[in-house]
C-alpha cells in the first residue's frame, strides 16, 4: 500500500516559570524551538495567518496550535436526540450527526486548524467521511484502540498490522499521517515483549507507507518516559493528558524533559478536564455559554505557555466552539494575575467535581 503524498509528588514549577519557558528562557524545549528558522508558510498545511503553528517535534510537521479532538461528548445537546449509553455509541450515520461533523470540520479548515485526532472506530469513520474531498487540508491522527495493545489479542505485531489494514480499509484511508498505538492506561502492565511487538508494527507502518509518522499514547508517565528514551525512531509523537492544572518539573526526572530532549511531538488530551471546567452543558441556550467560552480560552492559553506542547486537542461540537478556539490563539498568551486567579478557581472547582472515572487526571498535575 503506497501513501499518496498529498501531505502529572514532584516539585512543580510555578505558572510563571511555565510562562518563562514559553518565552524561551533556557528551557530545553525552547532552545530547540529557538534554533528553528522561521517557517515557510507556503509549506504549512491549510495555513491561515490568524492561526499559530507549532513544529510537531522531529516529524517536522507544522501543526495548528489547537487541533480537533475526535471526541464529541454532549453533541446531542446540539443536534437533538437521546443521550446514548456511551458517547462512542452515537449513530454516526444519522444525517444530523454527519451534518454537525461536516460543519465543524469545515470551520476548522476555515480557521486554519490542520490536525484531527481520532482514537476509536466511530471517530475514524466519522472524520474520514467528513474529510472526503478535502483530505489534503488536515493531518489525520489514527488510533483504532480496540485493535491495539490495550487488548491481549492484538498485542503481536502481526495482529497490530492486520488491525491497521482492516481499519484503514473500512474508513477508506490509503494512509494516515500519524499512527499512535494506544497502550494500557497503566502501561507498565505490558511486558517488554509486548512493547517490542508494538514498536515492530510501528516501524512496519512507516516503512510500508501506511503511516507517515508514528507514536504512542498512554496515561502512565514514568513508563512513557522510558519508552521515549528507548525507542526514539518509532516514538515521534506522544499523546497524553494535559490540563490547565498541569505544570512541568524543573529537572530531568520528568516526562517533559524526555519529550523535549528527544524532540517528540506532544498532543494534550482533556484540556478542559473532560468538561469539568465548565458550568454549562454545551447547549446553545446555556446561560453559562459566555463564561464557559472564556474559561475555555483561558485554559488553552495557559496550556500553550508550555512551548513543548504541539497542540491541545479539545473535542469541539459546534462551529462557535471552533471560533472560540481560534480566538484563544489570537489573544495574549500569558495570563495576567486576574485571569490566572479566575482559571485557578475554575480548575479547583473542576478537580473537586471530576467524575469517578476521570479522577486519574489528578495524576497529571506534573509532567
Amino acid at each position: 500500500m503506497q501513501r499518496k503524498l498529498t501531505r502529572r509528588e514532584f516539585a512543580c514549577e510555578s505558572a510563571a516559570a511555565a510562562a518563562a519557558i514559553a518565552a524561551g528562557m533556557g528551557a530545553a524545549g525552547q532552545v530547540r524551538a529557538a534554533a528553528q528558522p522561521p517557517p515557510d508558510t507556503s509549506k504549512i498545511l491549510n495555513h491561515n495567518p490568524d492561526m499559530e503553528y507549532r513544529r510537531c517535534g522531529k516529524t517536522g510537521l507544522m501543526v495548528s496550535a489547537v487541533a480537533l479532538g475526535g471526541h464529541w461528548k454532549r453533541v446531542v445537546k446540539v443536534i437533538g436526540g437521546e443521550e446514548p449509553a456511551g458517547w462512542m455509541t452515537m449513530d454516526i450515520d444519522s444525517p444530523a450527526f454527519r451534518k454537525n461533523r461536516a460543519e465543524v470540520v469545515t470551520r476548522c479548515i476555515e480557521r486554519g486548524i490542520n490536525y484531527v485526532d481520532a482514537c476509536c472506530r466511530e471517530e475514524i469513520l466519522a472524520y474520514a467521511k467528513a474529510l472526503e474531498g478535502r483530505r489534503d487540508r488536515m493531518y489525520f491522527g489514527y488510533s483504532w484502540h480496540i485493535k491495539e495493545s490495550r487488548y491481549p489479542e492484538w498485542r503481536s505485531h502481526e495482529k497490530l498490522q492486520a488491525g491497521l489494514d482492516e481499519g484503514m480499509r473500512e474508513a477508506g484511508l490509503d494512509h494516515v499521517d500519524i499512527w499512535r498505538i494506544s497502550l494500557l492506561t497503566e502501561s507498565s502492565q505490558h511486558t517488554a515483549a509486548e512493547i517490542e511487538e508494538a514498536v515492530t508494527a510501528l516501524a512496519w507502518a512507516k516503512k510500508s507507507g501506511r503511516a507517515r509518522f508514528t507514536g504512542i499514547s498512554c496515561h502512565d508517565r514514568p513508563h512513557l518516559k522510558t519508552l521515549i528514551e528507548t525507542y526514539p525512531n518509532e516514538i515521534e509523537v506522544v499523546l497524553t493528558p494535559y490540563t490547565a492544572k498541569t505544570r512541568t518539573v524543573s529537572d530531568e526526572t520528568g516526562l517533559w524533559a524526555a519529550i523535549t530532549k528527544a524532540d517528540v511531538g506532544w498532543f494534550g488530551i482533556k484540556p478542559f478536564a473532560s468538561n469539568s471546567l465548565f458550568k454549562g452543558d454545551s447547549s446553545p441556550e446555556s446561560p453559562h455559554a459566555a463564561e464557559d467560552n472564556r474559561l475555555a480560552r483561558l485554559a488553552i492559553r495557559s496550556i500553550l505557555c508550555n512551548g513543548s506542547i504541539t497542540a491541545p486537542i479539545p473535542g469541539l461540537i459546534t462551529v462557535p466552539q471552533v471560533d472560540n478556539m481560534a480566538l484563544a490563539i489570537k489573544e495574549r498568551r500569558t495570563l495576567d494575575a486576574k485571569e490566572q486567579a479566575e482559571l485557578d478557581a475554575a480548575m479547583d472547582r473542576a478537580w473537586a467535581s471530576l467524575p469517578p472515572d476521570y479522577r486519574w487526571l489528578r495524576d497529571w498535575e506534573c509532567v
